[in-house]
């Protein structure tokens, strides 16, 4: 059934096809090529009068093509993409979420003694990079 509706419409575009160029073929106005100077000068104007509506349109259309595929995009990526990334990255956190439960205990007292480490070394550091100073400038 759905491969004989296909058959009717592929076959009814190539007669379309075949059938609309010959319209143009019809055209009342022959157009020569331009004599003179003037008349140059006259198609010129005229063709810069209507390029930039014509590339504002070609614009506008080229931008609503690109909405619509973005739109596609985004809605695919919410339906699919998305969840599929959440459930990866729950997972990851879970993993995570244990391991730092582990380790906590041990990471705050290595913290602790760093900081108490510290706070006895900031002293001495100052004290010797100023000693440094002195002795560049002398």
């Amino acid at each position: 059934m759905q491969n004989a509706k296909c058959k009717i419409i592929i076959n009814f575009l190539v007669i379309l096809g075949l059938i609309l160029p010959c319209f143009s073929f019809a055209q009342k106005e022959v157009t020569s090529p331009p004599e003179t100077l003037e008349e140059v000068k006259t198609i010129g104007m005229k063709a810069l009068k209507l390029l930039p509506e014509t590339l504002r349109g070609i614009w506008q259309e080229a931008l609503d093509i690109w909405q619509i595929m973005g739109k596609k995009a985004k809605n695919f990526s919410d339906s699919y993409v998305w969840p599929w990334f959440q459930n990866i990255w729950q997972k990851i956190q879970s993993f995570f979420a244990k391991e730092i439960e582990e380790r906590k205990p041990g990471i705050e007292r290595e913290f602790k003694k760093e900081k108490e480490e510290m706070k006895e070394e900031i002293p001495k550091v100052g004290e010797s990079l100023w000693k440094r100073f002195k002795e560049i400038i002398k």
